[in-house]
């Protein structure tokens, strides 16, 4: 009997560290299946995400990221905003089951940000096809009103406008079409964003594109974030404009440029 005893004890000591093995090592193996599970399904927006980071570069409200953006994405990125619209709507107590007008908003919502009001964001820049200034122009251009519809980036409250944009070619500046104006307007205005910092890029893009003498932008808008909600003032405007090259240093030129626009 007491052989049997010992033999007992030496057998399940045996066994009791070979299981405490065995579960120490295929605890790892489950833990990097799941990771690998949760990385398959991980949101767009945070893959979009990692490869702006990836680069270093920026994704502000009013930058352009569509160089991270894969073709068909954009489909997917509504999907995911229409979810998270949802769920905004569910916290705003709002019955979207039984309440016939706000059964798809969240889809509507959705697909207004990424396909209309945000669109600058995620498209690319619109083709500008340029001509060699043959004539050798070197008159006062003025384009405008150039209708304009934006968001205020601290609260996403419309902001309703006009721009002028005046420019001043060389005989080696470049020229484009009337209506790439108001594309290139339209693409850099459709972005969540201040008015001081629109009329800034505005500006910046046509500069590098033409290679005017000098180029000037006036922008007038109606501030919703104002009008709509904190002092509700509906007769507040903003009115701001960004002078460069020969509108900055000839004021004959300059007040030619704004008795002009006054007309409009």
């Amino acid at each position: 009997m007491p052989t049997k005893k010992v033999a007992v004890k030496k057998s399940s000591a045996a066994k009791t560290p070979v299981k405490k093995v065995a579960v120490k090592k295929s605890a790892p193996a489950t833990k990097v299946t799941k990771t690998a599970k949760a990385d398959d399904g991980l949101p767009l927006s945070v893959l979009i995400r990692r490869r702006i980071k990836a680069q270093n570069a920026r994704f502000h409200a009013n930058d352009n990221i569509s160089a991270f953006i894969k073709p068909g994405e954009l489909e997917g990125l509504v999907d995911e905003v229409a979810e998270k619209m949802q769920a905004v709507l569910e916290s705003l107590v709002i019955d979207t089951e039984s309440d016939h007008n706000t059964k798809s908003t969240s889809r509507r919502v959705a697909k207004m940000y990424v396909q209309e009001v945000f669109n600058g964001r995620y498209v690319e820049q619109p083709a500008l096809t340029k001509f060699p200034n043959v004539s050798r122009l070197n008159e006062l251009m003025i384009i405008g009103p150039i209708t304009v519809r934006s968001a205020c980036s601290h609260h996403l409250c419309p902001i309703m406008g006009r721009i002028w944009i005046g420019v001043l070619p060389s005989k080696n500046s470049a020229l484009i079409g009337l209506s790439k104006y108001s594309r290139l307007t339209e693409w850099v205005m459709c972005r969540p964003q201040i008015q001081e910092e629109a009329v800034v890029e505005l500006a910046d893009m046509l500069e590098k594109k033409i290679k005017p003498v000098g180029v000037a932008v006036v922008m007038d808008a109606d501030h919703f974030c104002m009008q709509w909600r904190g002092v509700k003032d509906r007769d507040s405007k903003m009115i701001n404009s960004v002078m460069r090259g020969a509108f900055l240093r000839d004021s004959n030129l300059r007040r030619e440029f704004l008795a002009l626009i006054e007309r409009k």
